[in-house]
């Protein structure tokens, strides 16, 4: 099928997307998207909300409420809309996604984000190890089962100062205690996005033209992602990395931490064991340390290739997220970005 080019369309149709739909809003990602979406000022943005929620959004986002068990209530808040960004997390009703996407198709929202944003949901062999996500497939076969709209899967890998910051069941750092799990040898290598630069992704991605401006032009365009996925990495860093940048932040000795070692694969069939025998607490560890299987499955920077020279998105600095990771742990989610 021929490229379409912006001059094809139709008299007076926009090149470019101005209204996007956001469900979670407020949420540990999603407060990043909407943040660089209204700094980057091109859209008008919505948040998709459940009736009764008193969550607080920025000035110059629109509220719209919804009853999820009424399909026409979410029609009715997604028309208009170009495009919808869902955000949820692990323990969101199955179904809730698929309701949306039903209604996006109906209200003719013309491109959707499903819930993805982590690592490589094209990796079969990876998903498929991952259990619950298994089956994330389904809503990208439902989009274009439905026809009506187009889908960009986000990949980022692991979100960094979060990971860093949590338990020992993600990156292995515990700073409380200055102890540290090393998973084999520590080396190798995954990639990860700090959150602003995923709020960025999403907005530079949604600011592309939708076509080509003419069959010359050969700049990144939003129908270019059509139906795929969009790689993004902040660092690609391996556990010796992450321990190297945490001893400058901290201006500790490698001397002051209790490191010990974990097979990944051990590791992993240990976890699983625990989530199949209904530990959902297990889950974490399950991902993280499958993640880090030398097979390279969560290093996607290798094996796609990444989208951040055509998103224009800047490089960062890794001791300074560190920082913000060590500043988690001491101050609280929301002031270490203070």
């Amino acid at each position: 099928m021929a490229q379409k080019i912006a001059s094809d369309q139709p008299q007076y149709s926009s090149n470019y997307i101005k209204n996007v739909a956001i469900v979670g809003a407020t949420g540990t990602s999603g407060k990043f998207i909407v943040q660089s979406l209204l700094e980057k000022g091109k859209h008008n943005v919505t948040a998709i909300t459940r009736e009764g929620g008193s969550a607080q959004m920025p000035e110059g986002v629109t509220v719209k409420k919804v009853n999820y068990d009424e399909h026409s209530s979410l029609v009715s808040a997604l028309q208009g809309q170009d495009a919808l960004v869902i955000t949820m997390g692990v323990r969101a009703p199955p179904d809730q996604q698929t309701k949306l996407i039903n209604a996006a198709a109906e209200a003719g929202v013309a491109w959707i984000l499903p819930n993805e944003f982590g690592y490589d949901s094209a990796n079969e062999a990876l998903c498929n190890d991952i259990m619950p996500n298994a089956s994330k497939s389904q809503y990208t076969s439902l989009i274009e089962k439905l026809g009506k709209s187009k889908w960009i899967g986000f990949v980022c890998g692991f979100w960094y100062e979060f990971s860093l910051s949590g338990s020992p069941d993600r990156f292995g750092f515990d700073f409380k205690d200055r102890s540290l799990v090393m998973i084999d040898e520590g080396t190798q290598p995954i990639s990860v996005t700090t959150f602003p630069q995923v709020g960025r992704g999403i907005a530079h991605l949604l600011s592309l033209p939708i076509h080509p401006e003419n069959e010359r032009d050969t700049s990144p365009t939003l129908s270019s992602f059509g139906n795929k996925y969009c790689y993004i990495a902040s660092f690609v860093i391996s556990q010796n990395d992450m321990l190297d940048s945490v001893l400058r932040v901290t201006k500790t000795d490698i001397k002051d931490w209790k490191i010990t070692h974990e097979n990944s694969k051990e590791r992993y069939q240990k976890a699983k064991k625990r989530l199949q025998e209904g530990d959902f607490r297990a889950l974490a560890l399950v991902m993280y340390s499958r993640n880090f299987f030398p097979d390279g499955s969560g290093n996607h920077a290798a094996t796609r290739g990444l989208d951040n020279d055509k998103l224009g998105l800047p490089k960062e600095d890794l001791d300074e997220f560190t920082n913000v990771a060590v500043k988690m742990v001491t101050e609280g989610f929301p002031d270490a970005y203070a």
